[in-house]
C-alpha cells in the first residue's frame, strides 16, 4: 500500500488529533531516519502504522491480543500500552506488512526493549519528540534527537521510566529491561 493510501485509511480509523499526531511522528521519523542512516521508507511505514490501533476500544484491543496469543504480559499493564502490539498485528494481517523490523518498531514503540534496532529507536524517539509534545523535558529530548539516535533513545527511556515511577504506576518489564540495557 502506498503511503497516500495508508494516510487515507488512517483518517477513517483515527480521531483528527491522533491522525495529526501520526503525521507529525511520520515527518519526525523520516528526519531521524535520514540523520541516522535508517531507510526512510521503512521509517515512514512504521510511523504511519504506529498508532493505527490507538482509537480502538479496550475490549476490541483485548479481544485482538488474546485471539493472537499476544495479550500475555501486556494486558496486565495500563491499557495505553495495548495499542502497540495490536497495531503490529493489524499492520501484518490487514496490510500485509511482513518486515519484522517494521513490525517490531510498531510493537515496541510504547515500551521499548533491550537491543532495539535503529528503526525501532527512530520510531520510539519520534513518538516522544514530535513537535507538538509539550511535556516537561520535551525540548531537551528534541535537542538530544539531533545527535545519534542511540543517545536520544537512552534519554527517552530514562525520561519515560522516571515519569512512570513519579506517578507511582507499574512499569512494563520491557521498559525496565530497555532502561537497564541503555544505562549499563
Amino acid at each position: 500500500m502506498e503511503p497516500a493510501q495508508l494516510i487515507e485509511e488512517l483518517k477513517s480509523r483515527l480521531s483528527i488529533q491522533r491522525f495529526q499526531h501520526v503525521l507529525r511522528v511520520t515527518e519526525t521519523a523520516k528526519a531521524l531516519a535520514m540523520l541516522n542512516g535508517v531507510p526512510v521508507e521503512k521509517a515512514e511505514a512504521a510511523a504511519l502504522f504506529h498508532d493505527i490501533a490507538k482509537n480502538m476500544d479496550a475490549e476490541s484491543l483485548q479481544d485482538l491480543l488474546v485471539s493472537h496469543g499476544a495479550g500475555g504480559e501486556v494486558l496486565g499493564y495500563n491499557k495505553e500500552l495495548w495499542h502497540a502490539p495490536a497495531g503490529a498485528i493489524i499492520a501484518e494481517e490487514q496490510f500485509g506488512i511482513a518486515d519484522s523490523d517494521i513490525l517490531n518498531a510498531i510493537r515496541f514503540h510504547t515500551t521499548g526493549r533491550p537491543d532495539m534496532s535503529p528503526l525501532e529507536m527512530v520510531i520510539y524517539v519520534a513518538d516522544m519528540t514530535e513537535p507538538a509534545r509539550d511535556f516537561p523535558g520535551a525540548d531537551g529530548l528534541r535537542l538530544k534527537a539531533e545527535g545519534p539516535v542511540r543517545d536520544a533513545m537512552k534519554e527517552c527511556i530514562i525520561h519515560s521510566v522516571e515519569h512512570l515511577i513519579s506517578k507511582r504506576v507499574p512499569v512494563h518489564p520491557d521498559s525496565i529491561r530497555c532502561y537497564n540495557y541503555f544505562v549499563k
